[in-house]
């Protein structure tokens, strides 16, 4: 189907095309949604996905330098039943600043949003408290716009995962649906993936080799599954074998968008001692983060691994207690939680802090947030502008 007409032929002093299209798509997002009302041509221009996937850079640098945060639901949240409050904050990355506050559009039966991921300013989110996450949304709030997707195609699901990425060979948002089995030996896990643009779910085949004997194994939940480089990735904690031949192991699986495979990553060498381990992005790169003991007692190390051609550590920081990871800032800042502890010179209970940290100068900058936090990348976008299925508010 041809591109329509984006300027009405009315007068012979007319602007080339294109020179109007390479204006418009330099416009912020609200900007181009008053401008869709100028003419039938710019109406329908504007939501082709040609001119979307040509307006995000341009987008990406209106946005630059905003992240959105929300309050992260957790399993004691649940259990004492503390509301969500179902709303989002767009912040500045650099001082963590509120811009704008953001409610989402929709609940879930238990109240309780689990949130997936975003990509290209698209937030996706599933019911908390269903292991299944059969009922899944995207959202694109600077449209205000959402759709749920549709039910599943696999049979059944047990102990899901959810990934969402982006595939920019194909301009397509995507979400990876990983379903276990409880058998043991457990076998393979199935799989499915959802197309915007055909709005449907097909099942793919894991493609790998799958260990034989693993008798038990989760998905590390501790942050979203991060998507770097057009790959989606998760950290599975592993059993294999049983008895006193039992082995804890652990893999990274990756799944590339735009071919549809996975492949295993291999793990830092690392033989420090370990706590707990989680993947996150790092400046658009794969990062490993491990918490271990230090050399003096009841000291904490926090060590940064980043992938490139293979993984290199990038940064040991001390910790003085116990702290809960949060994730990256755009520009590399690590933003972390410490846990409330006792003052030791006046026996004073510490309440929770925030704290964004540069790894390499090591400075901390104290945030005004008392709660654990989901964080992502946030930037405007006119992705679902027009769609099967999509709701406005």
């Amino acid at each position: 189907m041809s591109e329509p007409t984006i300027l009405l032929r009315r007068t012979t002093n007319r602007l080339p095309e294109e020179i109007v299209s390479e204006i418009l798509v330099r416009l912020p997002v609200k900007s181009l949604l008053r401008f869709r009302c100028v003419c039938k041509s710019w109406y329908c221009y504007v939501a082709t996905p040609n001119f979307i996937n040509n307006s995000l850079p341009y987008c990406n640098d209106h946005s630059r330098g905003f992240f959105i945060h929300m309050p992260k639901t957790t399993g004691s949240m649940v259990s004492s039943s503390r509301p969500h409050g179902q709303i989002c904050t767009v912040a500045s990355q650099h001082t963590f600043e509120a811009i704008s506050e953001l409610r989402i559009p929709f609940t879930f039966q238990s109240g309780y949003p689990h949130f997936v991921g975003s990509c290209n300013g698209i937030l996706c989110f599933s019911d908390y408290t269903s292991s299944e996450f059969k009922d899944v949304y995207l959202w694109n709030p600077s449209i205000r716009k959402f759709k749920r997707l549709p039910d599943t195609c696999l049979s059944k699901l047990f102990n899901v995962s959810l990934g969402f990425g982006f595939d920019s060979q194909n301009n397509n948002y995507k979400v990876v649906r990983i379903s276990v089995s409880t058998a043991k030996p457990m076998p393979p896990p199935d799989v499915e993936v959802y197309s915007l643009s055909s709005d449907s779910w097909k099942r793919v085949g894991l493609g790998i080799s799958w260990r034989p004997n693993i008798v038990f194994h989760k998905f590390n939940c501790t942050l979203t599954f991060p998507f770097v480089s057009g790959r989606l990735h998760w950290m599975i904690e592993m059993i294999e074998g049983g008895g006193q031949e039992r082995l804890f192991t652990s893999m990274i699986l990756s799944f590339d968008v735009n071919s549809e495979k996975f492949k295993e990553l291999p793990l830092p060498d690392d033989e420090g001692s370990c706590i707990t381990k989680c993947l996150a992005s790092f400046k658009e790169k794969l990062a490993l983060i491990k918490f271990g003991y230090g050399v003096q007692p009841h000291s904490l190390l926090c060590s940064i691994w980043v992938m490139g051609d293979s993984w290199n550590k990038l940064r040991v920081l001390p910790i003085e207690n116990l702290t809960d990871f949060i994730g990256f800032t755009n520009c590399g800042l690590l933003l972390v939680q410490k846990r409330s502890r006792l003052d030791s010179s006046n026996s004073e209970l510490k309440r929770n802090k925030s704290v964004l940290i540069d790894p390499e100068t090591l400075h901390e900058k104290e945030i005004q947030v008392d709660y654990r936090l989901d964080v992502a990348a946030y930037m405007e976008n006119l992705a679902l502008l027009d769609g099967a299925n999509v709701l406005s508010y």
